[in-house]
């Protein structure tokens, strides 16, 4: 996107004050965003200053964790407030815009998922919070499940051996219930995009981001696979990816599968000396089971049941009370995006 000359040095040129606490703003507070909103301020990171959402009645329920907080009903109204961070809990289609404004206008953006609904939309955010050095943070939740850190911290000390292949799986019995979730323009597309982003994220952040080489796929609505160019998102999903270290990896994913609970969701990784897996419990979305494999045995190495789910924005607000400016990790999230492209692609076909 090209920017006009006094926007760029505007931009360019802004420096947040020196504050204990970042300023933040939130930017639609659905249900996502009002967790979001409880977590930073139950744990006092940040100052709630501006809520912009165009449904009162939920604008008034945010507000409920912070009286203060003025509400608006547009993004442009809430960057006339002096911010230092805008957390994005819009439909997806909106995302990569809305990022890119909240940065081009010198403030950090902590996004839900997914930050574009192409490589290309991701990309482009990326490189703005890197041309404006501004934090940039993806709700990426599942990278700070107690569980998923204790099966990635044996992958990284190699306490499993060489790991060669991959199983992830992401039920979901309900699906969404906001009508944006089914149309592709919106929404980028269905269940590979709302769940198999988290999946493959997993995959590739817990084995330190190999090059994906091949992608085969099938993408199915209500039972049939669907055409080149389909007027509905997939429900059902399945995907084999192959990486520049070696390993195979194997993903399902869906909504409303008649999977006899609430949600199957499971990682699991083999490798030459053993496996582990995480896994959640009795159909839980909120409790999971982290275990290693050896042979026949099996050892539980944590059963965590603190709340989780607001851990990844808590990170990214500790970062901006340092003064972090923009984190070249995110930039792998480009190498996310182009491989669920890449099942789209192969799905469709």
């Amino acid at each position: 996107m090209t920017l006009s000359p006094s926007i760029e040095r505007a931009s360019a040129g802004r420096e947040n004050p020196k504050r204990t606490r970042a300023r933040l703003g939130f930017l639609g507070v659905g249900w996502i965003g009002r967790n979001r909103l409880e977590a930073v301020v139950q744990n006092g990171l940040a100052e709630l200053i501006v809520i912009a959402e165009p449904d009162r009645t939920l604008a008034e329920a945010a507000r409920n964790a912070a009286s203060d907080a003025e509400i608006v009903g547009s993004l442009d109204e809430l960057l006339r407030f002096d911010i230092d961070g805008v957390v994005i809990a819009t439909p997806s289609a909106m995302h990569a815009e809305q990022a890119k404004s909240c940065l081009q206008s010198g403030r950090a953006v902590f996004c839900q998922k997914p930050l574009g609904r192409t490589a290309r939309e991701t990309a482009e955010v990326i490189d703005a919070a890197r041309r404006f050095n501004r934090l940039l943070g993806v709700d990426l939740s599942y990278r700070h499940l107690t569980e998923i850190q204790k099966a990635r911290e044996l992958v990284q000390r190699d306490a499993l051996g060489e790991i060669y292949a991959l199983d992830l799986v992401f039920h979901n019995a309900y699906g969404p219930d906001k009508p944006w979730f089914y149309e592709r323009k919106l929404s980028g597309g269905g269940c590979v995009i709302d769940l198999g982003i988290h999946l493959v994220d997993l995959a590739l952040w817990i084995l330190d981001f190999p090059t994906v080489t091949t992608v085969t796929s099938r993408l199915f609505h209500q039972g049939r696979r669907l055409s080149a160019n389909p007027p509905e998102v997939e429900d059902f999903a399945t995907a084999r990816f192959d990486l520049s270290n070696g390993a195979t990896a194997q993903l399902a994913c869906s909504w409303r599968l008649p999977a006899g609970q609430d949600a199957v969701i499971s990682a699991s990784f083999y490798g030459t000396n053993g496996a582990a897996r995480v896994s959640n419990i009795d159909g839980s979305f909120y409790r999971f089971r982290a275990e290693r494999f050896s042979g026949t045995a099996r050892d539980l190495l944590s059963e965590d049941q603190q709340p989780w789910g607001g851990r990844a924005i808590l990170d990214w607000a500790r970062k901006l009370n340092a003064g972090t400016g923009f984190d070249r990790s995110i930039e792998h999230l480009v190498s996310v995006a182009e491989t669920l492209d890449a099942i789209y692609r192969g799905g469709r076909e």
